[in-house]
């Protein structure tokens, strides 16, 4: 019995996890990880519970599986629920300044900084142009150029029809600029806008389809 209920409750988290989307165990949000621990933890009470019903342990499971299903759902439509899941990628270093509001606000310390800059092999801060403290917890660093040139890299001004106006300022622009350079392009208002960035003084635009926009 012991045998059977540990292959088959095997199969099923294997299946619920497949199901759920695949994503790389560094990237799981809190979300996923408090999910992902309750199903491996009922798997565990089920296989050691040989007495108790079948039923009764993979029902709350399931329960769990829709659920992130739903969230997941809902995420992809919502960027406030996104947000509010996922949590927002932190600018920690801005243009070679460490922003320490940003560190206070995720609290986080001149300690991890240095400790997630050294397994980049950065060895220096002056060295790092952009720092962003991922949702996920990763720092994705951004070096300056050997010849120290400032450079950029991919901040959403438009996601999902709204303007990131904190993208904006961290880029020093305005959502007058924005809305003017869009609606040169033919966009009365980003409402169609799936995605727009503007890095190196060029814009990349992507249209919702028509099935996001129904």
């Amino acid at each position: 019995m012991i045998i059977f209920r540990t292959l088959l409750l095997y199969v099923v988290v294997l299946f619920i996890f497949r199901v759920m989307g695949k994503r790389e165990i560094g990237e799981l949000s809190i979300l996923d990880l408090v999910v992902f621990i309750m199903i491996a933890e009922m798997a565990v009470v089920a296989i050691e519970s040989p007495d108790a019903s079948l039923i009764d342990s993979l029902t709350p499971m399931f329960i769990l599986m829709g659920l992130q299903i739903l969230f997941s759902l809902l995420s992809m439509k919502s960027k406030r629920f996104r947000d509010f899941v996922d949590g927002k990628p932190t600018i920690i270093i801005n243009k070679g300044k460490v922003d320490e509001q940003a560190m206070r606000s995720q609290r986080y310390n001149f300690d991890d900084l240095l400790l997630q800059l050294r397994e980049k092999d950065i060895r220096n801060i002056a060295d790092v142009e952009f720092a962003v403290l991922e949702p996920s917890g990763k720092l994705s660093v951004f070096p300056y150029d050997d010849d120290k040139q400032e450079g950029s890299f991919t901040l959403p001004i438009v996601l999902d029809g709204k303007v990131m106006r904190e993208n904006l300022q961290s880029l020093e622009l305005t959502e007058q600029w924005l809305v003017a350079n869009l609606q040169k392009r033919g966009y009365i208002t980003p409402d169609k806008i799936s995605f727009c960035s503007y890095q190196n003084g060029k814009f990349y635009i992507d249209e919702m389809d028509e099935k996001r926009k129904s």
